[in-house]
């Protein structure tokens, strides 16, 4: 909370032209450290792990909408989530898959997407 509070100070007058604080989901980013952004008038925005945002520079909000719209399409619908026993959100999409051949686990490619940032593993037609 101290860093967010020195972060405002150092920022003085210019605080004033911002909108947004947008952070990734790590538990350092306490409530008392949105507050503090809070108060002077800023929307705190929890977004994207280090995936994403560790790998590229968002210009703006228009390309901030841009980079999350399409980073939602594989989060969806390919990667996969513990909590969902491996499977993405949107399993409608996934076709069930036995693999019993050793020759389909050699047959990988892979898809950059994101702009590169990112790569999608399926196994092959």
């Amino acid at each position: 909370m101290q860093q967010a509070r020195n972060l405002v100070m150092g920022l003085g007058e210019c605080i004033a032209g911002l909108r947004f604080l947008i952070h990734d989901r790590d538990p350092l980013f306490t409530v008392a450290f949105r507050e503090v952004f809070t108060a002077e008038g800023l929307w705190t925005i929890t977004t994207l792990r280090r995936e994403l945002l560790d790998r590229i520079l968002i210009l703006n909000e228009l390309h901030l909408a841009l980079v999350l719209q399409e980073y939602l399409i594989p989060y969806n619908g390919h990667r996969p989530h513990q909590s969902r026993h491996q499977r993405p959100p949107d399993t409608a999409t996934q076709a069930a898959r036995d693999v019993t051949d050793l020759n389909d686990l050699r047959s990988v490619r892979r898809k950059p997407v994101v702009a590169g940032m990112i790569s999608e593993y399926r196994h092959a037609a």
